[in-house]
């Protein structure tokens, strides 16, 4: 039976892709224009068509809060790469069949593909009984014994039951709220059901984003996202992708059960490679799309090229951002292959508790502060600008807080004088400024920094990797190394020179091949080329998110034993909502930026030379980079074992694990 385009897609099963159609009535338009827009807008009866995805061109918002007396502000396209972070509002309009709620929901293995409902009435099964309301989580969808079942579970006492849910099971199913905080891209990849709208709040957005904002002034409001999709498909005789419009006037047939889709081209993205089987490489493949602006040569990949694929695996990154206190800063990707090599910046400090996770027993580590403290007890010791303290231990003390003796825990330092020094003991929780004084002149090798040091860490590439063409680090005015992750990548060569070797990261390249043959040619040895890969503000923002969400929470800052004392701790404020969050909702920049006091003569006075060449360094930096501001030190887990794992540098880190627990809780 003939169906118009728009009715095809309305009933598509998408787990039934791929869908092979024939027009039945076509379309076609006056100067045999075949391509508009980047979509197909000609087809002519008796075409076949192989359906392989439906996705997502763009977004239009709606705004469904506005003010009496005002006119309702005009629906507007929402940009997919719009930088803010949204709720979902839960869908009113129940899915009555769990067969519904698969065709029209992703649930897969990712965190985001577990969507969770409820039901209006108890589900009695054989060993369990689902109550009514309780929060039911959908986690896959699987064939058991010729019937297609969706693996739930519901939690109780902290304890997950899993079960199992037939696609006819039938009743009303209700969404739950759900208090996870979302990209736009994530919304649409995982959270817009099919033939539904999205209603969604804003609840941040960054400052940094260089086109117009589409909002009223002030606007954190209810929002409706209504989709518009396009069909890819491939067809006959052609190598590229086509692109249609379900809005397109066409009558479609579906003859799947009655054509031989091997007719067709077998294309793979970047992620069908990387789930094929290791014993399946090497393969000899030919590039049918690639995007623009990858960083690797266009020699190697291009439309037409025909390229080796020889095997998927793990590889090691450091991940680095650039030090500026202005925006927006650069993040990059750098293999432990790189051949520059660094010397190391100071590091700035906010609290006394951020210098007793950084002290290592390599070596001592010497700060001089930028700003002064009065302790309320006389057991504890007072900092002036200028000071020099050589950090050693923590320990507990004993003071005296309104004639009751209290335990403070408390950082064992060196105050060093002019000709001697004297013992200093400073509260953990002490609100100060400390920057780095450095002595050590050597230059490093990224794999000596990560082996010898615990990240995150300063440096300054003192000598370029001249084995590569441009070294984009060598420009930078200094960067933080701020961990170490491991991503899937895929090794790629020419098929006329197998030997030499690229990397192409799986989830930030995105390209289309079609497979010509297996890849016989003995390649034991390969010159892998590794680059350094410039990553975007989001796909930073991702890759912290997800990677932080593995740790433990970095440990709470100590608390001030006096509950009277005006100062409180960073833990303090982001209780009492006194902090603002920061304004660019990806960078998770905590702006902790404190200006020198205006006895900066004093502590360059006080600070003997090498420690004041640090600090006009410093000072350097920040006026080319903005304004002069001492951040608080990002926080990451370095490639240290045990417990330096769960040790972070109490600032930057503490909002994204904060972010982090929110969105996974």
């Amino acid at each position: 039976m003939a169906l118009s385009l728009e009715e095809f897609v309305h009933s598509l099963d998408l787990r039934t892709l791929p869908r092979v159609l024939e027009i039945q009535s076509g379309i076609y338009f006056e100067g045999s224009i075949y391509e508009m827009f980047g979509n197909e807008c000609c087809l002519s009866t008796g075409e076949v068509i192989k359906i392989t995805g439906l996705k997502i061109k763009k977004i239009i918002a709606e705004i469904c809060e506005h003010a009496e007396g005002c006119e309702s502000p005009q629906p507007f396209e929402l940009p997919m790469n719009f930088p803010g972070l949204f709720k979902i509002v839960a869908d009113k309009t129940p899915y009555l069949t769990m067969e519904e709620i698969t065709r029209t929901i992703h649930i897969g293995p990712s965190r985001l593909g577990h969507p969770c409902f409820y039901h209006q009435k108890d589900i009695k099964l054989e060993n369990l009984v689902v109550k009514q309301g309780e929060k039911i989580m959908l986690n896959s969808v699987e064939e058991l014994n010729g019937e297609i079942m969706v693996n739930c579970g519901v939690v109780r006492n902290h304890q997950n039951h899993s079960f199992t849910l037939p696609l006819s099971q039938e009743g009303e199913f209700y969404e739950c709220e759900d208090e996870h905080i979302y990209t736009l891209k994530e919304i649409v990849e995982w959270k817009i059901p099919k033939n539904r709208t999205r209603t969604v709040k804003l609840t941040d957005f960054s400052n940094k984003w260089d086109l117009t904002n589409p909002f009223p002034k002030g606007f954190y409001g209810a929002l409706i996202l209504k989709p518009v999709y396009e069909i890819q498909g491939v067809m006959k005789f052609r190598k590229d992708i086509v692109r249609i419009l379900p809005s397109l006037d066409v009558e479609v047939k579906d003859i799947t059960d009655s054509y031989d889709a091997n007719w067709f081209l077998q294309l793979l993205s970047t992620q069908d490679l990387s789930e094929m089987t290791s014993k399946e490489f090497p393969i000899v493949a030919e590039v049918i799309e690639v995007p623009q602006g990858n960083q690797l040569p266009r020699s190697i990949l291009q439309p037409g090229k025909t390229i080796v694929i020889h095997k998927k695996y793990q590889a090691s990154r450091i991940l680095a951002s650039e030090i500026r206190s202005n925006f927006p800063k650069r993040h990059f990707l750098i293999p432990t292959s790189y051949k520059g090599k660094f010397k190391r910046r100071p590091r700035e400090f906010p609290t006394a508790y951020d210098l007793e996770i950084a002290k290592s027993d390599k070596e001592p580590l010497h700060v001089v502060a930028t700003k002064a403290f009065r302790p309320t007890h006389d057991e504890l010791s007072s900092v002036s600008v200028g000071d020099q303290f050589l950090v050693h231990h923590s320990q507990t003390t004993e003071v005296l807080s309104e004639g009751i003796k209290k335990v403070v825990n408390v950082l064992a330092c060196e105050k060093i004088l002019k000709k001697s020094s004297e013992a200093a003991l400073l509260p953990l929780y002490m609100e100060g400024g400390f920057v780095e004084v450095i002595h050590d002149k050597k230059q490093y090798h990224i794999s000596e920094l990560c082996a010898q040091f615990h990240l995150p860490f300063n440096v300054k590439v003192s000598v370029r990797d001249l084995s590569i063409e441009e070294d984009i680090l060598a420009a930078t005015p200094g960067l933080q190394l701020e961990e170490a992750i491991t991503d899937s990548y895929l090794l790629i060569s020419d098929f006329a020179n197998p030997r030499e070797c690229w990397e192409i990261p799986v989830g930030r390249l995105n390209m289309t091949v079609q497979l010509v043959s297996n890849f016989s040619q003995d390649t034991e040895s390969f010159l892998v080329r590794t680059l350094i890969e410039e990553i975007t503000e989001e796909q930073y923002y991702m890759m912290r998110r997800y990677e932080s969400s593995l740790l433990h929470p970095p440990p709470r800052p100590p608390k001030h034993p006096s509950v009277g004392e005006t100062k409180l701790t960073l833990l303090h404020l982001a209780e009492k909502k006194t902090v603002a969050l920061p304004k660019s909702p990806k960078s998770l920049h905590v702006d902790l930026s404190k200006k020198l006091q205006s006895n900066q003569a004093g502590l360059d006075s006080k600070a003997p030379v090498g420690c004041q060449n640090d600090l006009a360094d410093l000072e350097q930096e920040r006026s080319r980079s903005g304004t002069t501001a001492v951040a608080g030190t990002d926080v990451t887990t370095g490639v240290g074992e045990g417990l330096e794992q769960n040790t972070r540098i109490w600032g930057k880190d503490f909002w994204l694990w904060l972010k982090a627990t929110e969105l996974d809780r």
